[in-house]
């Protein structure tokens, strides 16, 4: 039975949101804009899934656009906004942090050759960016500043509140990501103009996100269509919005009596934190000085002279021992090019190579975290013998 740590690149869909969910999957066919009885109850469940959604970042269910994923709630937020600002101002100016998703740099990037001016800021050896240089940055010519709630690989918390702060100080808008943090901590969407959600980090089905548009806010749709209020085109994916807001319901109620603030999962992942620093000489926490996601720890190791490890190999002896982790964002598996999130905090390539990202969940138990444990002794053996 594998031991799952690896729950910021997903999360196993909860019972109960299976539950929710196998009605409308086979139950009997229904789109949620026909105008007869099966229509209607589908589209009265979607109605009932995104006041769920709302409900969990402090939003109204008319701000909602239900998408396919967090990286197309991302899109749609930025292009969205600046497709419609290209048309009404002057501004060409868009500022994003060096650690963002890999899928909204390469939309930034791809914004760079289309003649956006993009400022990425630095972040410094805590993986946080300073708000004096957000600020000094940020003009009237700035349309908009995208940040993170939450780093996906290091867990650590953004300053979003002040980004926020600065932006609409120069009348900028901002947005920000909240993938990782929705459901893990508690998100106010009041402080953002446009906020990205994802169900299958919060026990969800896969398939399925949420974007968060103020009213008032800029917003061209990437898709057309009569859905979503003519925010997002095509038929509704009524089983997953409606699992997305069982899992928000879920995320809510585990957040303010199962486990208030993630109380829980911290201690079982500083459990794991601690147990790993004093069984492997050498290990460090990446990010772990400042305020991070309750559930995440990434660590770096080294051998017995300070020489870093190779983690893709801890990983897979990690693997077959039955303990599933990564060395980073899913999305950017595959490659032989070092965590991005790690070197903008100053780790070499070797050091960011180094490491890696222990995830858990509401599910993850003291049991699993001490079976971990045991075997990090014999795999140091194996890895620093030299």
């Amino acid at each position: 039975m594998t031991i799952y740590l690896d729950n910021n690149a997903t999360t196993a869909l909860a019972p109960e949101v299976r539950e929710a969910m196998l009605p409308h999957l086979f139950g009997p066919a229904a789109n949620p804009s026909s105008p007869h009885g099966p229509g209607m109850a589908a589209r009265l469940a979607v109605g009932e899934a995104r006041a769920q959604i709302a409900a969990l970042i402090g939003a109204k269910p008319a701000d909602l656009v239900m998408t396919g994923s967090a990286a197309e709630a991302t899109h749609a937020a930025i292009l969205g906004a600046l497709r419609t600002l290209e048309e009404t101002d002057h501004s060409s100016h868009i500022v994003a942090t060096a650690v963002e998703h890999p899928s909204t740099l390469a939309l930034f990037e791809d914004l760079r050759q289309q003649g956006w001016r993009v400022t990425i800021l630095p972040v410094n050896a805590d993986g946080l960016p300073s708000l004096s240089d957000l600020a000094a940055v940020v003009t009237e010519r700035t349309a908009l500043v995208s940040m993170m709630w939450a780093n996906n690989e290091t867990g650590v918390l953004m300053p979003v509140a002040g980004a926020s702060a600065i932006a609409h100080a120069h009348g900028a808008l901002f947005h920000t990501d909240a993938a990782q943090a929705a459901g893990r901590v508690p998100v106010d969407c009041g402080i953002a103009d446009y906020l990205t959600l994802s169900a299958h980090k919060m026990h969800g089905p896969k398939g399925v996100g949420a974007l968060y548009v103020r009213k008032g806010a800029p917003f061209r749709p990437l898709v057309h269509g009569h859905q979503e209020r003519r925010r997002r085109g095509g038929t509704e994916n009524v089983p997953g919005i409606v699992g997305f807001g069982a899992a928000a319901s879920l995320a809510a109620l585990w957040m303010d009596e199962g486990d208030p603030g993630g109380e829980l999962v911290a201690f079982l992942r500083d459990r794991l934190e601690a147990g790993i620093l004093a069984r492997w000489p050498g290990a460090q926490v990446n990010g772990g000085r400042v305020a991070r996601l309750p559930n995440t720890t990434n660590i770096r190791f080294a051998d017995g002279r300070g020489r870093p490890v190779d983690a893709e190999e801890l990983l897979t002896r990690l693997d077959r021992a039955g303990i599933a982790v990564s060395m980073g964002a899913a999305c950017s598996s595959g490659g032989n090019e070092p965590s991005h999130v790690l070197t903008a905090m100053g780790l070499s390539g070797a050091e960011a190579s180094a490491s890696l990202r222990f995830s858990l969940s509401r599910y993850s138990t003291a049991a699993e975290i001490d079976a971990v444990l045991g075997e990090l002794p014999a795999l140091h053996a194996r890895l620093v013998a030299a």
